[in-house]
């Protein structure tokens, strides 16, 4: 079991790698900047009451369901985060690239996945042709976090997985 372990985070480290030093530019810095924004609390909680308060119809449902997903999801990313506390990579990894202002709480799962892949999904539901576009987005959310090393590629995996799930749920209660 150990060996296990020990090769799935060798490769979970070249991932990283490969993501956060080799595939470094200076359009890909400023993008993944700016992308990365659009997991965190400001940007989905507006856009999930923005939908909710002025959209009509599915539209407001989605909003809500958004904004109910976001909240639950995060439950277990709080509990998680405490439970088992995984250092930041930047701050274990050396020559970790890093952008602006790194956190210093813990890494996994993932906040900024989480958040928009439980609105996303909610999204999806409501217009699923808006998925060829929404979902790839929520992708490069999730590959901008271990780009501006402060993640692993499986705290963002769990992350996807936490928000999707609590998404499909919400929508399935509530829709």
């Amino acid at each position: 079991m150990s060996r296990m372990v020990s090769w799935l985070s060798h490769r979970e480290r070249q991932l990283f790698y490969m993501v956060n030093r080799r595939a470094r530019n200076a359009v890909l810095d400023k993008a993944f900047s700016a992308i990365t924004h659009m997991g965190g609390a400001t940007f989905t909680i507006a856009l999930s009451l923005l939908i909710g308060l002025a959209g009509i119809g599915k539209w407001s449902l989605a909003g809500w369901e958004c904004l109910i997903a976001l909240a639950v999801s995060h439950i277990p990313v709080a509990v998680v985060k405490r439970t088992y506390p995984r250092r930041r990579p930047y701050l274990v990894l050396p020559e970790t690239n890093i952008g602006k202002n790194p956190l210093s709480d813990h890494s996994f799962p993932s906040g900024h996945s989480t958040a928009i892949f439980a609105v996303a999904v909610p999204l999806v539901a409501a217009a699923p042709a808006i998925g060829f576009f929404l979902l790839p987005l929520a992708g490069l959310v999730s590959v901008s976090r271990i780009y501006l090393g402060l993640h692993y590629p499986s705290d963002c995996a769990a992350g996807i997985v936490i928000g999707s799930t609590v998404g499909l749920a919400t929508v399935a209660i509530l829709g």
